[in-house]
């Protein structure tokens, strides 16, 4: 019985210690992307120990993806796993950025070269509404309770994944309760150092919309006051920023002459990735080059 029951602790013993030196020898499982990179997330990674068993992984885990070539590595970390951030850092990595309740860090494998792994969020996209009633002449203008002396078209910041004519849509009747058509991109503007775009440059793009309705509804957590206004008075006032007055003289300058001379129109293609498709804007093309 004692020889039966030494043989079972060695056996125990034995399985243990091979057990744990699998556990620290794993490597973690990643996607291998087009450019020779490979992204591990760590949501699906269950650490016993974190601290201790993500450092001896992620070290084995880095040997072995240098011997495979492995041009960069993305390491997708939850918030609730944020601890192991400095252990990532003292293995070479560093932030990329944030978003949810994910952080993604990054290191660039090929010592031969500089890194190429692009930068996040370089540019903020902006979209502001050009509401123009062509039948009375008239801009749906806002007053905003931050700048309460400055009159401008109502708009706002586009969300992750939102085109910019949904934007627009959606910022004209969140502010004033004016539902309205998209009918073209009519300019945009293109600003660094911009005060508001959290260190990012800014890209504001201005949408000429259609109205479909004309009452207006103000929004108190956001404006002061919002009503129609003569184009022609807009587009000469001397209070008004220049960017705001320019965009009335195109469309004064599209109702006299047609919106063909200053609209850059919208064109849905598909992409070449298989089932999806893009927005493509620019000045519309007549029917002989649309068909060659």
């Amino acid at each position: 019985m004692i020889a039966v029951l030494r043989s079972q602790n060695i056996y125990y013993f034995v399985v243990g210690t091979l057990k744990r030196r699998c556990s620290s020898s794993t490597l973690f499982d990643g996607k291998v992307d087009r450019y020779g990179g490979i992204t591990v997330d760590l949501q699906k990674s269950h650490l016993d120990s974190p601290e201790t068993t993500f450092s001896d992984i992620l070290k084995e885990s880095l040997l072995s993806w240098r011997k495979e070539g492995r041009k960069a590595v993305w390491l997708n970390i939850p918030v609730m796993k944020a601890a192991l951030i400095p252990i990532a850092v003292k293995q070479g990595f560093c932030l990329h950025h944030s978003r949810g309740d994910c952080i993604t860090m990054c290191q660039w494998m090929d010592d031969g070269s500089p890194s190429r792994l692009p930068l996040y969020a370089t540019h903020q996209v902006g979209v502001a509404g050009f509401v123009l009633n062509e039948e009375t002449g008239q801009v749906l203008m806002v007053q905003d309770k931050i700048r309460v002396s400055l009159w401008k078209f109502p708009g706002g910041l586009s969300n992750p994944g939102e085109d910019i004519a949904d934007t627009a849509i959606r910022e004209v009747y969140e502010e004033t309760g004016v539902k309205t058509e998209f009918k073209s991109v009519i300019s945009f503007r293109q600003q660094h150092n911009h005060p508001n775009a959290f260190g990012n440059s800014d890209i504001y793009v201005v949408c000429r919309l259609q109205p479909l309705t004309s009452a207006i509804t103000v929004c108190q957590d956001e404006l002061l006051d919002a009503k129609w206004m003569k184009i022609h008075d807009v587009a000469h006032d001397v209070n008004i920023p220049t960017l705001t007055t320019r965009i009335c003289r195109l469309g004064i300058c599209g109702m006299v002459e047609g919106f063909d001379k200053v609209d850059i129109q919208m064109e849905k293609l598909e992409s070449i990735y298989r089932g999806a498709f893009y927005k493509i804007y620019h000045r519309p093309l007549s029917d002989k080059y649309n068909y060659m």
